[in-house]
């Protein structure tokens, strides 16, 4: 006799709708009203998989509502169909940020626009890459991949990018050109790029900027106070971040192609246009707490379970992290509400966010939602912060960051000691 069991963690996250695992629990919707009022049903979400395997539809749709959701099933990836072009009509190119060498969320944006354009004709959507070892294309959404790394330098130097770009589009001829509206990167060299190609007298190279969706052969851009501009699709379009859903349901091969080994185009060959004296000075170096806290890339918060707020600060200063609070250390007078995270506060998209004696409620989880990487360090192993990590860290906060400033060779005055009869303690213990 088989007893269905029910995880009560499972339940209470699909229930809720704002809890930020809820997506991974919620049962597929089987039927819904669209917006003309036409009932319209999932063939996929109707039926079962009886108990000999076979699956058995059941069009009343009584078999999905009853089947739990088991959290090993919500928790696993689904399997994605696999494209692969051969020989392709054409190519759609896309020109992603690559911010901290791999691909963000804007990114994954821009190619789900691409496939939007490609799919239905038969074209190849390209990535181009500055960076070697930059992985992701595939799930992306990325048939071809060009790597221009080894003809261009590290570093900012726009006009060389130009004339790799310049090269590829002599040798592929692409239909579109994707960038992103963002600067001083994709928006600057789309822009550059798209001045070049009218320079040389191709037509329709007037860019379409602030791209923000693709309707129906059409693109929208935002255009301020005024009323959004509506025109045909252009060949370099410089799109917005949420322009498109990212790719989902398909894994695409990604195949890597040499242009300079094709004899088509020289990638090292200099554009004759290009204005030399360009230098790359490096970075000019932030106080990182004069960084927008929404677009702060490494955020250190601290909530309740942070005492010694001094160590805190230290801790931010020798990290170079930008501050962050819990809505409860703010109430208490620790940090000014400028410095809250979460969805009654800043809303943050952090390549890392450390989580200091936070617990995690839910409005704090929405503000983190898009964080690439989140730790936390917590004495709590059963609190929500910690089940939303990527590292979790069951120790007490203060110690750990003044074990960190240490090892960093930083020690704040009087820490050391102090760090280290808590450590042999807790060796003992």
């Amino acid at each position: 006799m088989s007893v269905r069991r029910i995880d009560p963690h499972a339940e209470r996250a699909r229930r809720n709708r704002l809890h930020p695992r809820h997506h991974e629990f919620a049962r597929p919707a089987w039927r819904w009203t669209s917006s003309e009022g036409v009932t319209r049903v999932n063939p996929h979400a109707l039926g079962a998989i009886g108990p000999n395997g076979i699956r058995r539809i059941d069009r009343s749709g009584a078999s999905v509502e009853a089947s739990p959701v088991s959290a090993s099933q919500a928790s696993a990836e689904p399997a994605r169909r696999q494209i692969v072009i051969d020989q392709p009509a054409g190519h759609i190119v896309v020109v992603p940020e690559l911010p901290e060498g791999r691909l963000g969320d804007h990114d994954k944006d821009l190619f789900g626009l691409a496939r939007q354009l490609a799919d239905g004709r038969d074209l190849a959507v390209t990535a181009i890459t500055f960076l070697s070892g930059v992985t992701g294309f595939e799930d992306a959404g990325a048939d071809r991949v060009v790597d221009l790394a080894a003809t261009v330098a590290e570093g900012y130097d726009p006009q060389a990018r130009l004339s790799a770009l310049l090269a590829v589009e002599g040798a592929l001829a692409p239909q579109h050109w994707v960038f992103a509206d963002a600067l001083p990167d994709g928006g600057d060299l789309g822009r550059r790029f798209g001045a070049r190609l009218a320079a040389r007298g191709a037509a329709d190279a007037r860019p379409a900027t602030r791209v923000w969706q693709l309707n129906d052969g059409r693109t929208l851009s935002r255009a301020g106070d005024r009323q959004d501009i509506l025109r045909d699709v252009a060949r370099v379009l410089l799109a917005l971040p949420e322009c498109a859903e990212p790719v989902s349901e398909t894994r695409h091969e990604a195949r890597r192609i040499d242009l300079a080994a094709t004899g088509e185009a020289s990638l090292t060959a200099a554009d004759p246009a290009t204005p030399a004296g360009v230098i790359d000075r490096g970075r000019v170096a932030v106080d990182p707490q004069e960084i927008p806290l929404a677009q702060a890339p490494f955020i250190l918060s601290a909530g309740r379970g942070v005492s010694d707020w001094e160590g805190y600060h230290h801790a931010a200063r020798v990290l170079g992290a930008s501050e962050g609070a819990s809505r409860v250390a703010v109430d208490d007078g620790y940090m000014v509400r400028t410095r809250q995270v979460g969805a009654t506060g800043t809303f943050v998209t952090a390549s890392c966010y450390v989580a200091v004696g936070i617990s995690g409620a839910v409005q704090h989880l929405q503000g983190i939602a898009k964080c690439q990487r989140v730790i936390a360090i917590n004495n709590d192993p059963s609190c929500d912060m910690v089940k939303r990590a990527d590292l979790a860290l069951i120790a007490d906060g203060d110690a750990v960051l003044a074990a960190v400033c240490e090892r960093l060779g930083q020690p704040r005055d009087g820490d050391g000691e102090s760090w280290q009869t808590e450590e042999s303690q807790h060796a003992a213990a």
